[in-house]
Order: C-alpha cells, then structure tokens, then sequence
C-alpha cells in the first residue's frame, strides 16, 4: 500500500443513522491498536536492514496511517471525540536495536492474526455500509500483508511449517466413544484441527514471549518490568505444554525467537504503550484459546486450554489495575448509566 490517504468509504444516503455501540466499540478499538502499531513499526524502521523486511513494515506503517486518517474522519464526521490512543510522546525513535530484522516478521504476523481477528469479528456486527466497507477493506488489506510476510518468511527460512501428517486413505467415521477420552487409556491420535490450534497458539506464543523479554528490559516502573516478567514466564509454561502435546505424536514444534531479543535497556516505547499492548494482546488470546476449545475433541487439551484461559484472565485484570492506578487506561464508549443520571442532584 503506497499511501497513508484514508480508506475511500462513502456513508451513502440509507446509511445516515448514527453510529450504534457496536461500531463505535469496534472502531474504537481499532482506531486504539493501529495507533499503537504506528508507533511501533516507526520504530521499527529506524533499524532494519534487510530491504525485503523493510518494505514489509513501510506497508504495514502506511496500512495503519489510512486506518488511522479513515476512522478519524468518520468520528469528525459523528462529532464523536477522537481517542488520545498513542502518538510521538509513546515512542523514542533514538532508541538503539531491540529486536533482529528477522523479529518483525513474525510481529508482523503476530499482530496482522490479531488484527484480522477484530476485524472479521466486527464486521457482522456493523450495520452502516461505510462501516461494514471499512472492516471489509481492512480484513482484505490484512490478508494480503500478511500473505506476504508469509512469502517473505519462507524464502527467508524463517517460516515453520505447521507438523506433516498422512493423507487419510478413506472417508470413515468414528465408531467408538473413547475417541472423545483423553485423560486415561486408549487416547487417540491428534486429529488435523487440534495441531492446527496448537500450532497456531505456539506460533503466537513464541512471538509474544520474545516482546515480553524485551520489554521487560527496557521497563522503566517496577511493576510494569515485573509484570512483563511474569508474563514471559506464563507464556513459557503454554508453550512447553502445547509443545508436549505434539510432541508426544512425533510432531514437532515452533523453535523459540528468544535470541531475536538484542541487550539493550534503552526503552524504545512508553510503559504505557507496553502494558496497553500486552493487554491487548492477552486478551486476544483468550479468543485463541477458546477457538481451541471449540475445534478439540478430547477432554485432556480442552482442560488444558481452559487452564490457559484463566492463567491469561487473572494476568489481564492485573495489568488492567496497573493501567488504571497511573491513568494510563483510556475509556471506551460506554451506555449511559441510568441510575447515576436519575439520582438526586
């Protein structure tokens, strides 16, 4: 995408009404994430070499300005007040290397699965056409980035391919209830959706551990670099257990990223934009955890996935606490609170 101009979506004349929560919410928490991801992949671009990666991220940079510029007129137009989200003072661009060129590639992945997630989320639920044209240009913009970081990380050797299993060799079906066990006896192979989602969280994981460690180097408040820390160190425990699934099918798993992580301690972004970010993300999470739960048909991963989704809640509401106690998190849109309006004046 060669400009940063935004999206042309045209409010036609049925589409007049007023935003209604659910477009509000999600172009909110758009408008929220591509602010984030400005600053980041600015930074970004101060220290890449590899030409290849580095028109991945101008791309990606220039796909988060037009999301940027299209909601902000939207919400010009709705005299909707414009979030603060994330600008130049979240940012050092002076900051030395953090991560290797080879990191943003699997950011970028990281984050563009996450980003189409809301996306694709959103877009049954709006109702306006210029919005609807909008989540819609978003999910087609998204996949195409990402299919190129996808071609570029595989000529670059940096793609690992998801686990090889036989080709089934008929149509059959299953004719036994202990094909939905898992904890005891007779525990069936791994069915194709089951590595899929173990894959992808393990894809995902590797990646967010390897953010984690590096913000927890340049962390300036204690509680943020603690709270990071600690959430490598939940990250570590998913992938060792998603990892030992696979594994115990001779199928291998994702290498981790960690030597990816450079020693500086110079912090490229505010502790602000860090916990907003891992927040975000952890709760991103939850989703893929619970697709995993939906797509599993034993017992013994499904618990283990819910286990997950706990681990990642209690770590979210504590983030959240910290963000609140240095007024760092913003308010989204929210109904009105009826009681508190009719109470005495």
């Amino acid at each position: 995408m060669d400009t940063n101009e935004p999206l042309n979506v045209v409010k036609s004349s049925s589409s007049q009404e007023k935003l209604i929560s659910t477009e509000m919410g999600k172009l909110w928490a758009t408008y929220m994430g591509n602010t984030m991801s400005r600053c980041v992949l600015q930074y970004y671009l101060q220290h890449v070499e590899d030409k290849d990666i580095k028109k991945i991220v101008e791309d990606a940079l220039n796909i988060c300005e037009s999301f940027i510029q299209t909601i902000k007129k939207i919400f010009k137009e709705e005299n909707f007040p414009i979030p603060v989200g994330f600008n130049d003072t979240d940012v050092n661009l002076d900051a030395p290397r953090l991560f290797e060129d080879e990191f943003y590639l699997h950011y970028l992945r990281y984050t563009g699965k996450a980003g189409l997630s809301l996306y694709s989320a959103g877009t049954p639920l709006v109702i306006r056409s210029d919005i609807r044209d909008f989540f819609t240009n978003c999910i087609t913009t998204t996949v195409t980035l990402l299919n190129e970081v996808d071609r570029v990380m595989l000529a670059k050797g940096e793609l690992t391919k998801p686990p090889q299993i036989p080709v089934p060799d008929k149509v059959d079906f299953v004719n036994k209830q202990s094909y939905v066990k898992g904890f005891f006896g007779d525990v069936r192979p791994l069915h194709a959706l089951e590595i899929t989602h173990l894959y992808d969280n393990i894809d995902n994981d590797v990646t967010s551990k390897c953010l984690l460690i590096g913000f927890s180097q340049v962390a300036k408040d204690e509680d943020v670099r603690k709270f990071m820390v600690r959430g490598k160190e939940i990250t570590n425990k998913h992938i060792k257990k998603c990892s030992q699934i696979l594994n115990k099918d001779n199928l291998s798993a994702i290498p981790l990223l960690d030597p990816l992580v450079s020693n500086s301690t110079v912090p490229p972004f505010s502790d602000k934009l860090m916990m907003f970010h891992k927040i975000d993300m952890f709760s991103m999470k939850i989703r893929a955890y619970a697709n995993a739960i939906s797509l599993n048909g034993r017992p013994d991963i499904g618990s283990i996935f819910a286990k997950f989704i706990i681990d990642i809640g209690l770590y979210v509401e504590d983030g959240a606490s910290i963000m609140i106690d240095r007024g760092w998190m913003e308010r989204p849109p929210e109904a009105a609170d009826r009681d508190e309006l009719s109470s005495p004046k």
